[in-house]
């Protein structure tokens, strides 16, 4: 059976961040991986707009309470659940995540940590490794294991091309174009069928 890796932000859920700017007013927060493939300088960006403007983890834990998963996410992940294992590999924290893992009935999360000061400010984040996305599918792979990976932002795109097959889901057009050799999907129907057209794939190339 075939791992299906996936992105979790602009995938299964909202983006956190731009949901922060929209409750803060503070445009600048609205940057994703999709506008900065420097994860860390786009991190640091963050960071200092926070500190800036005495925010904390609060006001973002506050913005991912009123958040759901995209529509027809959780039943796209039920689907792959029957279908693959899957495992969900972001750039988010773990201290945001968990009202979204509940919401999806607690997939396996790869993800980062921050460093949290006792009043709340964000004084820091720690990467689990860098490009860990990548190097979790190589992990799998080392087990003998295919790999189908989605995602829609350039801090997927390593992730994606190491994975035996990359597809990405509702990708901004300079991403697409950046990137012609993957399969562009933009609804999970779409996504779903891409991954079965994988999975043949893949279990065709092991036949012959």
């Amino acid at each position: 059976m075939e791992i299906a890796c996936l992105d979790l932000e602009g995938v299964l859920i909202p983006e956190v961040w731009i949901g922060v700017a929209e409750k803060t007013g503070i445009d600048d927060l609205s940057a994703t991986t999709r506008d900065i493939p420097d994860y860390d300088a786009l991190m640091r960006q963050r960071l200092a707009i926070l500190a800036d403007n005495n925010l904390g983890i609060g006001i973002i834990q506050d913005v991912i309470g009123e958040m759901d998963p995209l529509d027809g996410a959780p039943e796209f992940l039920d689907w792959l659940r029957e279908n693959f294992q899957v495992v969900i590999l972001s750039d988010t924290f773990y201290e945001f995540a968990e009202p979204f893992m509940r919401k999806l009935g607690w997939p396996a999360l790869f993800c980062h940590q921050l460093d949290i000061a006792e009043d709340g400010r964000i004084t820091d984040y720690r990467l689990r490794m860098d490009d860990h996305k990548r190097e979790a599918v190589r992990a799998m792979q080392s087990l003998n294991f295919k790999t189908i990976a989605t995602g829609d932002s350039y801090n997927d795109t390593n992730m994606l091309a190491e994975a035996d097959c990359g597809i990405l889901f509702r990708a901004p057009d300079k991403v697409i174009a950046e990137f012609p050799d993957f399969p562009v999907t933009n609804s999970f129907a779409e996504l779903q069928a891409a991954f079965e057209a994988a999975s043949r794939s893949l279990r065709r190339r092991k036949a012959l």
